[in-house]
């Protein structure tokens, strides 16, 4: 498991689901092991910090804690603590999707984020038919303009849970 070239067994897997307290199924383990294999370029069973900012996903995060003081980033964390409100993860997420903090959020923010999260594992027209699917369901359109209070209509009883556990000695 090392290597990225060599061959991820049961065993590996068991043992990283345990290491994660079994938050990933086997298949998505595997899937995230194709994804870690892809991004250690040199193939050295590691990913550097270039390699790990090359995700989309976790650049976008990390364009939000860029040239933040402790208190702001302390509070930018404070949406990943298990004392932290539903109101608040939610509003972390909407951030997330606001990416130009103008308060509002639309179809191609949305569709931005959903690029960054699935990269190449589906196509545009994939992306933007499950968009479209989700918005409908929730009520919403392509053309709709979504507020913080809309993402909290939505997610408010998806029983969300973002919690990262800070370890003190």
């Amino acid at each position: 498991m090392g290597n990225a070239s060599s061959m991820l067994t049961q065993y590996d897997i068991e043992e990283v689901q345990q290491h994660c307290n079994h938050a990933f199924s086997q298949q998505e383990i595997v899937s995230l092991y194709e994804r870690f294999c892809q991004l250690d370029r040199n193939n050295g069973g590691f990913i550097s910090a270039e390699e790990f900012l090359s995700v989309p996903e976790f650049a976008r995060l990390l364009r939000m804690v860029d040239g933040l003081n402790f208190k702001e980033f302390v509070a930018f964390l404070s949406a990943f603590s298990p004392h932290a409100t539903l109101h608040q993860k939610i509003e972390f997420i909407f951030k997330v999707y606001d990416s130009d903090g103008n308060g509002k959020v639309t179809f191609t923010d949305m569709l931005d984020v959903l690029r960054d999260l699935t990269g190449t594992f589906i196509s545009e027209k994939q992306r933007e038919q499950v968009l479209t699917d989700v918005l409908d369901e929730a009520g919403y359109t392509k053309d709709s303009l979504m507020i913080l209070s809309d993402f909290v209509k939505i997610l408010g009883n998806s029983g969300l849970k973002m919690e990262v556990e800070v370890p003190v000695d």
